[in-house]
């Protein structure tokens, strides 16, 4: 369920790459005619799909898919690429996986390959794969390579000397003659090959992310095309059968009302009321940056339906003092999907939410938090087995999105209504599963109140001081010119900085540091490449710090002003609760909860998130490791425990295990590489990854692994056993029984099965955690309600939480933050919440 798609397609014309290598491809024989004729009844099925195709004269369909996942990593979204090329095995990387189907006795299975996976596989990283690529060649493409050396020979090179320059650096050292003269007679047709095998990430950009979105199909189109073409398996398998009939009218027989005037209107609210219940379905249209209005809502109760259009008969004001006391009443409870956007609408026109009952979108997460979409129509195909037409089809998406206040009223009314009775009937069968599943108190306890709490978070917003971030615009402005100095000074002249062209000449010819990697436009200057020569050239550092300096810039300076809503001054960013499959909130519109913190710099974008006024300060309260107290809880390590329950240092008790030295005796550097030991453990981290943070070798990194778990028996015994019972039940859960499903677990793929294992081992840490500091969140927000304090919630980031702080409220704000976060569940370990208190974020640091 991946929230951007796209397929990439080759073309005829030449490429960049027969400009340089006149004979690349030329012994691969043509596309067989039975496939070359298929090929536009695939482009017609896509199109069908509305999964956008890309295509570009002189680039190859690996190129475009390197660009947009390049592009895609750049905006912090997780890439998934299905291909049957190998060759793009070098895009693996944190945030991009390579999917490659493979065939063996008759059957098709998956591999999936993240940067670990390569290492497995291979021995190499996906970097050192081009490299491997540029000495074996590609029969298939017609890259020569390096005569006589193939895939055993490149790979063994690649991992004794890093690299295809290294190899040519060190070839002294290389002890078979025959290999080394081969090496020597073909230099400049290895790095040709290198260059050529090397996939393009930097192409023209073909399109906005936005333009990727995935859509629904177009049912009907499909069921068609798929008719024609007799594709009866994938009728059956889309539900295509049901789509092309007319849409199942879900109202059918039931009483429908379009509300149009004053006294139908108090008619309908007061059948709500006397029932005390309601299923509710919104229409909110997004006037401006900061400004939305109620389109039209419709209502399902017992067997009545009603929908209210605003506009014409009915004002929005008039709707909002007629129903203001039916949300405003505890006792009248409100079903509906994505009920938060309501609720910051009401809370914006001055009313509250006060029966919320249930969230269909909310119960579809729990029930699989993996899925990307949760609109009502697809839930309902799914859990009702009918479909009709969804508000998403009718106000369109991107640069075909119609305002739901300009459609016809009569097809507005009846989307919105079978949405309204859809939910009502979603929300019975969608609570049957959770109660199956035994995520009650998942659902009633941490979920659903958690959606006010959110909601309330996103209406009060974070104060930014306007003045303060232009001022820190400024201060960038002057670093940025004095990174620009230093690096002209160390070049010797002046060049475009952010040219990868300029750049690269100035690096690998002018200053002769060692090629790592190649594109079609020259030498590859990306922060992966400079990250390897930045200890070989100071020049590169002060580089990577300019890079550095112009996103935060853009990213913060720049970006935070155009979010600052201008009536109150603040940040109101958006709390995702369906977005993880950790059942971590996320940010976004801005991303609070990614504000850096590990430049100078970075920290000092915090001093510009203010308070009110100064009555008021920001208490910070931050839980301390509780990802590795809930590890010790949940693995009943005796060691990890009886550390936390003495208070000591964990990681320095974690390295005077590890490394056999008294604790009084391990130094920092010890304590450093325990701790990313630690944490490196609740993630699932391999010897390479561990290798690479602490710029160790991999035969040591794999002794300090080794030597944790030994002396963490617990911890080991954690990690068999949640991979065997996630093999056996299909899934993993936290302490709060939040389930994960991972199939990747029954995969015969050693690599695939690696990653499942990775998530299983990490998902009930990780996810309890996140459940933990959402009881705490809904317990902090009831007590400031409860005791009707000044002070608000205005921000969760992982393990912490701030308060807007009445001054004459501190030390009561400080109690509640410490007793309501510690006491949120009994661990066999304390739970410890600090509190710091400041004037500005920065200050709570």
């Amino acid at each position: 369920n991946p929230q951007y798609l796209c397929v990439a397609f080759d073309l005829k014309a030449p490429t960049f790459r027969h400009l340089e290598f006149s004979d690349y491809k030329a012994t691969r024989k043509g596309m067989p005619p039975e496939l070359a004729e298929q090929m536009p009844y695939m482009k017609e099925v896509l199109d069908a799909m509305n999964i956008k195709r890309l295509e570009m004269e002189g680039f190859e369909a690996d190129d475009i898919i390197g660009s947009i996942a390049k592009c895609a990593e750049e905006k912090d979204i997780q890439v998934v690429i299905v291909t049957g090329d190998r060759d793009s095995l070098q895009l693996a990387s944190e945030r991009t996986k390579i999917l490659l189907p493979v065939t063996r006795a008759g059957r098709t299975e998956t591999e999936v390959y993240d940067v670990q996976g390569v290492v497995d596989r291979y021995g190499v990283t996906p970097l050192q794969f081009i490299d491997v690529k540029g000495l074996m060649g590609d029969k298939s493409d017609n890259i020569p390579g390096v005569p006589g050396i193939g895939e055993k020979t490149a790979l063994e090179l690649i991992k004794s000397f890093g690299s295809l320059d290294g190899i040519y650096e060190n070839i002294d050292k290389i002890e078979k003659k025959g290999l080394r003269e081969k090496l020597e007679d073909n230099k400049e047709l290895a790095f040709m090959s290198r260059s050529i095998a090397t996939i393009d990430t930097q192409m023209p950009t073909l399109c906005q992310m936005e333009e990727l979105k995935r859509q629904e199909f177009d049912g009907g189109k499909l069921f068609e095309l798929f008719e024609r073409l007799e594709f009866r398996s994938l009728i059956k398998k889309f539900g295509l059968e049901q789509e092309s009939k007319p849409h199942v009218d879900p109202l059918a027989k039931l009483k429908s009302t379009i509300v149009d005037d004053p006294i139908t209107l108090a008619h309908i609210s007061f059948q709500i009321k006397k029932s005390a219940g309601a299923a509710v379905f919104q229409l909110i249209d997004r006037i401006s940056d900061f400004e939305y209005k109620l389109a039209g809502i419709a209502f399902s109760w017992e067997d009545e339906n009603a929908f209210v259009k605003i506009g014409g008969g009915i004002s929005e004001d008039q709707f909002l003092q007629q129903f203001g006391s039916v949300f405003n009443d505890s006792k009248i409870r409100i079903v509906g999907h994505d009920l938060k956007t309501l609720i910051v609408y009401l809370k914006w026109k001055g009313y509250d939410l006060s029966g919320l009952d249930f969230d269909t979108m909310i119960g579809a997460y729990i029930l699989n938090p993996s899925r990307s979409t949760f609109t009502v129509a697809e839930l309902s195909q799914e859990y009702l087995g009918y479909t009709f037409e969804s508000v998403e089809e009718i106000g369109g998406k991107g640069r075909s999105y119609i305002p739901f206040c300009e459609i016809p009223t009569e097809r507005l009314a009846k989307a919105c209504l079978c949405h309204s009775h859809t939910v009502l009937k979603l929300a019975g069968a969608i609570r049957d599963i959770i109660s199956q599943n035994g995520q009650e108190q998942l659902c009633y306890d941490i979920e659903m109140p958690l959606i006010e709490v959110l909601a309330d978070m996103e209406y009060r917003g974070f104060k930014v001081n306007a003045d303060a971030l232009i001022q820190f615009s400024a201060k960038l402005d002057d670093k940025i010119s004095s990174a620009e100095d230093d690096i002209y000074r160390a070049a010797g002249e002046r060049f475009n900085i952010n040219s990868p062209k300029q750049l690269g000449l100035i690096l690998f010819e002018k200053l002769g540091l060692p090629v790592i990697k190649k594109t079609k436009t020259g030498y590859s200057t990306d922060a992966e490449v400079l990250e390897q020569l930045a200890s070989q050239n100071s020049m590169v550092s002060r580089i990577l710090d300019y890079r550095q300096l112009v996103k935060l810039k853009s990213t913060y300076a720049q970006g935070l002003l155009h979010v600052v809503n201008p009536a109150t001054g603040r940040i109101h960013s958006s709390f995702n609760q369906t977005v993880t499959a950790t059942g971590r909130i996320s940010s976004t519109e801005p991303n609070l909860q990614n504000i850096p913190i590990k430049l100078e710099m970075g920290r000092e974008i915090r001093k510009v998130f203010i308070t009110e006024n100064e009555e008021f300060i920001l208490s910070d309260a931050d839980y301390s490791q509780i990802e590795l107290r809930v590890l010790a809880h949940i693995t009943g390590d005796d060691s990890m425990i009886t550390a936390f329950r003495n208070n000591e240092d964990i990681h320095t008790a974690t390295a005077s295990q590890v490394f056999h030295v008294p604790k009084d005796e391990v130094t920092p550097l010890l304590r450093s590489r325990a701790k990313a030991v630690n944490f490196g453990i609740v993630y699932g981290i391999g010897d390479f990854s561990l290798a690479k943070d602490l710029g160790i070798s991999r035969k040591e990194a794999r002794e300090y692994i080794d030597n944790y778990l030994e002396k963490f028996p617990g911890v080991k015994q954690y990690m068999h056993d949640t991979v065997e019972s996630g093999k056996s039940r299909g899934f993993v859960e936290t302490m709060f029984n939040r389930r994960r499903y991972l199939p990747e677990l029954q995969s015969s793929n050693f690599n695939t099965r690696s990653f499942g294992e990775r998530v299983a081992m990490n998902m009930p840490i990780q996810g309890s955690a996140a459940d933990i500091i959402k009881i705490a969140m809904v317990r902090v927000y009831k007590e400031l309600n409860k005791h009707n304090m000044k002070s608000r919630l205005i921000l969760q980031v992982h393990d912490e939480l701030i308060i807007e702080t009445h001054i004459s409220e501190r030390a009561q704000i400080e109690k509640i933050l410490q007793e309501c976060m510690q006491n949120a569940v009994k661990l066999d370990v304390p739970l410890i919440a600090e509190v710091k208190t400041g004037s500005s974020w920065y200050e709570t640091l």
